[in-house]
């Protein structure tokens, strides 16, 4: 345009593709959000878009433009870095007006300088402006190269006075030199920034399929989090994913997507910057976030503050990290300056990272010092910062577990010295692997000069990791921890039974707990006071020791003080550990209620706390299966130990010892003696072998395989699996006299309960089963009425815990007994889960085989006091199956007269007079 010639100060022309709206890509993606954000910002007198290079800032407004959304016409001005002078950036602006035929009066004239512009100039257009028939909306791209604050004082000006008639939409990477502050006050500004720019997922996918590509949901994921939504790089890696024979696998790889983008960001944000800057960035490259000191210590100048700044309102892809005084680059431009880092300086690495973990160290991150250590290979120094630093411990719990475990992991072996050898055995300890822990401390004994810090940490691990504690002071030495022939055996040519009123080992505290209590005290408290995970550890190590000896109801005590230390979130770790240990030893001991609380918190803070599967405890889930089974709810018990015995047992040898336990009882109750007896071998063979898991878990396998011999009817077996059990509690003493008993020595079965502690110190399971054992015994000597009134007792321990497996697993004896007793109508009824009156209608019912009270029982878990044989389990599921007494005689080559021997056994053992009754029970209970 000839008129426009005259306008430009020099006498040039001016440039008419600064007034041309870009064009709006092929591939483009119409994001509603934001044009819509842009028409409701358009309203106002202000809209500011800012962002990094490549956010789609240009695009949006033209887009907007294209789109026919503005509230009248669009003027448009592209400004350049040479149009900073006052006088050439109005006659820019002049000229844009007379581009897109907006009509402005002749007499507002055009700058006669380009250095200044007379203020009447700035009047008469704000006059012209004012004066329009409709909104005019400017737009000033790349308005940041002005750099000049005479043009944002002038342009201010004009926006305050030119009335609503002006909409101005200025576009670039910092924020304009206008007074936003009193824009924001007055509610007159629409600001659309980086955050909003950012592609969304589904954006992205778009964006992709627009380029001809068919992108899975996790494609699409991985590049809008590696881009962090910034529209340039996903443009990018759309077209260099167009020309790969693998788009999946492009997008799925971070250094493809890095290579995609590096030239740009190279030219576009690098390049522009001054070389201290460059510096700077290149070498806190090798760091996550960035701090001003840190950044000062690693380049040698006090600049960091100022040009980590400045970065920030270049929007130059460095942000601040919320309300702190740490700053991140994008993850895609951070890798682009660690390129030129090791292209330009490759030798500097080591030392960067050495000196940014000093610093860090100094400042009380201790993590983030020890993985710089670990990157600059010093592993000496890395391994001294976890054990001076009394860190170990959150190798094991806390947010940092899973990070420190995998730094230390690739710490080479054999490395000298104490530290690297304690990181070692806690890295290996956090792996589960005891054994390996325990051959790391071995290898490196504390020097005769070794600090209180190290001391702590190799007892604290060594209470942590030794099978055996839990023998007291005083009874030996190493582990304490004998194996299940170590008690007098019939090889000695004495048969000595257990029995609890011989203890065995001391009660008291074990050994490696007292070092570490002794040795807190000699460390720094104030540092002490930082790490609240090592006295949630010691309680833990302390309940397992204790457990391991024995001593479960101590060992109950340890855990519950464990978990009242466990508070915080360096802790939170230790916390699930404690609520499985105390659910699985409270189950055990009958506790039925509190255990399933327990467990059952325990699978919630899994799953709060984000605790990988493959580092779940089975015990949770073991304790469920526990609960479920002494409720005489197989089938819920058959789920929980399915669940259980899907994490890994094989480093765990109590949980191991549990889980085939509970196999064994619900093998047993099935009426497959053998498979149970096969279950108890399966306990998974690790380094240290069950005897050294300590007495407790050998105790409770000879327990076990004592109640299979028993059901089988083969008492001797019986009395030679507890043989091989090591000296152990009440539950030992109570399966020797059952042993005892079955085997016709009643004056020993008598003796030996009589031996038993009163009070709280025997567990409600094993009380209830020594008070049914008494009751045996007493009406095998014939005094029923005595023997009826020790089973209401028995029934009134298990009852505040709803312990039914006592009862179920009793034998016949029992069922017999509750028929004949009138004073038993309420066990009665609390065992089969029928009404007392119910009851007394049941029990007049059977007498004629009419069974009508029976039928009407309620879908409770029923009483067995008997377990089905192979045999009867066989006949049971095919009576399930709806087959007549003749074809199940065909189907199991029996005669007819045997199958109606088995049906009459089962309806007996059932305390039903139906097959369809006895179907149904079955099912309830988990038999079929």
């Amino acid at each position: 345009m000839a008129e426009d010639a005259q306008l430009h100060p020099s006498g040039d022309p001016l440039l008419a593709a600064k007034f041309a709206v870009p064009a709006v890509p092929p591939a483009f993606v119409a994001r509603q959000r934001l044009l819509d954000r842009l028409t409701e910002g358009a309203q106002g007198p202000l809209t500011v878009i800012t962002g990094p290079a490549g956010a789609g800032k240009t695009t949006l407004a033209a887009s907007w433009r294209e789109a026919d959304l503005a509230p009248g016409p669009v003027v448009w001005l592209t400004v350049e870095s040479d149009d900073n002078a006052p006088g050439v950036f109005w006659a820019y602006v002049l000229g844009a007006f007379r581009y897109h035929r907006v009509p402005l009066p002749d007499g507002v004239g055009s700058p006669s300088s380009a250095d200044n512009v007379d203020h009447s100039l700035i009047v008469r257009l704000a006059s012209a402006l004012a004066q329009l028939p409709e909104p005019v909306v400017l737009v000033l791209d790349g308005l940041e190269h002005t750099g000049v604050h005479d043009i944002a004082a002038e342009l201010d000006f004009v926006l305050s006075h030119a009335g609503p008639s002006l909409r101005l939409v200025l576009i670039g990477r910092v924020d304009p030199a206008l007074p936003l502050h009193r824009y924001r006050a007055e509610a007159r500004v629409c600001e659309i920034r980086r955050s909003e720019l950012a592609f969304t997922p589904r954006e992205t996918a778009q964006l992709l399929r627009c380029h001809g590509l068919a992108p899975s949901q996790e494609s699409v994921g991985a590049l809008t989090d590696r881009t962090q939504g910034w529209a340039a790089g996903l443009r990018l890696c759309a077209l260099a994913m167009q020309r790969t024979e693998d788009a999946e696998h492009f997008a799925q790889s971070f250094a493809a997507s890095q290579n995609a983008v590096a030239d740009y960001l190279t030219a576009e944000v690098l390049a522009a910057q001054p070389e201290a800057t460059q510096d700077l960035l290149i070498r806190t490259s090798i760091l996550s976030h960035v701090h001003p000191g840190l950044a000062d210590a690693l380049t040698g100048r006090d600049d960091g503050e100022r040009i980590l700044g400045r970065l920030v309102r270049d929007n130059a892809f460095v942000e601040p990290i919320g309300d702190t005084s740490w700053y991140r680059c994008h993850p895609l431009f951070a890798e682009v300056l660690r390129a030129h880092l090791r292209s330009r300086s490759p030798a500097l690495g080591a030392p960067l990272h050495r000196e940014a973990a000093r610093w860090l160290d100094g400042h009380d991150r201790l993590t983030d010092a020890i993985e710089h250590a670990a990157a600059a290979d010093d592993w000496p120094y890395a391994a001294g910062l976890l054990v001076d630093r009394l860190a170990a411990g959150r190798l094991l719990t806390g947010p940092d577990s899973h990070r420190l475990e995998r730094l230390f992991s690739a710490m080479p072996d054999g490395l000298p010295g104490t530290a690297p050898a304690l990181a070692a055995a806690a890295c290996a300890l956090a792996r589960g692997d005891a054994a390996a822990g325990r051959k790391h401390l071995a290898g490196a004994p504390p020097g005769a000069d070794a600090a209180p810090e190290s001391l702590l940490t190799r007892a604290l691990l060594r209470l942590l990791t030794d099978p055996g504690t839990g023998t007291a002071p005083g009874t030996g030495t190493g582990t304490g921890t004998r194996g299940p022939r170590a008690s007098a055996s019939a090889e000695d040519g004495d048969d000595r039974e257990p029995t609890a009123a011989d203890p065995g080992p001391d009660r008291g505290t074990p050994d490696p707990d007292r070092e570490v209590r002794a040795l807190m005290d000699r460390v720094d408290r104030d540092r002490l006071a930082r790490h609240p995970e090592i006295e949630a550890l010691r309680r833990y190590g302390r309940g397992r020791a204790l457990l391991a000896a024995g001593h479960r109801s101590d060992a109950r005590e340890a855990f519950a003080a464990a978990l009242d230390a466990a508070t915080d979130e360096q802790t939170w770790t230790v916390r699930y550990h404690c609520l499985g240990a105390l659910a699985l030893a409270e189950a055990v001991d009958g506790l039925l209620r509190t255990a399933e609380t327990h467990a059952r918190d325990g699978l919630k803070a899994a799953e709060e706390h984000g605790i990988p599967v493959d580092r779940r405890t089975a015990r949770c889930h073991l304790a469920l299966a526990s609960v479920a089974a002494d409720r005489g709810d197989l089938t819920a018990a058959g789920r929980y130990l399915a669940a259980a015995r899907a994490q890994p047992l094989v480093r765990d040898v109590p949980a191991a010892a549990e889980a085939a336990v509970l196999r064994s009882r619900l093998e047993l109750a099935h009426g497959r003696a053998a498979a149970a007896l096969s279950a108890l071998d399966e306990v998974p063979v690790s380094a240290d072998g069950p005897a050294a898991a300590g007495g407790e878990a050998a105790g409770r396998i000879a327990v076990a395989r004592c109640s299979v011999h028993l059901g089988r009817g083969d008492p001797a077996a019986a009395l030679a699996a507890l043989g091989e059990a090591p000296p152990g509690g009440p539950a030992l003493t109570v399966a020797s006299a059952a042993a005892r008993l079955a085997a016709g020595d009643g004056g020993q079965a008598r003796r030996l309960l009589a031996g038993l502690p009163g009070g709280d110190r025997v567990p409600p399971a094993v009380r209830v089963r020594a008070q049914l054992l008494e009751a045996q015994l007493t009406a095998v000597e014939g005094d029923g009425a005595k023997a009826a009134a020790l089973v209401a007792v028995a029934v009134r321990t298990a009852r505040p815990h709803g312990l039914r497996a006592p009862f179920t697993e009793a034998g016949p004896w029992l069922r017999h007994l509750l028929s004949r007793a009138s004073g038993l109508a309420d066990a009665r009824a609390w065992l089969t889960g029928r009404p007392a009156d119910a009851e007394k209608q049941a029990g007049r019912g059977t007498g004629d085989g009419s069974g009508s009270g029976t039928g009407d029982t309620a879908h409770a878990v029923p009483l067995l006091v008997e377990q089905l044989s192979p045999r009867e389990c066989d006949v049971l599921r095919c009576a399930a199956e709806m087959m007549s007494t003749d074809e199940i005689a065909a189907e199991l080559f029996l005669s007819v007269n045997t199958v109606k021997t088995h049906l009459k056994s089962v309806y007996r053992k059932l305390s039903v007079s139906r097959r369809s009754e006895a179907v149904r029970r079955a099912r309830d209970a988990g038999l079929l």
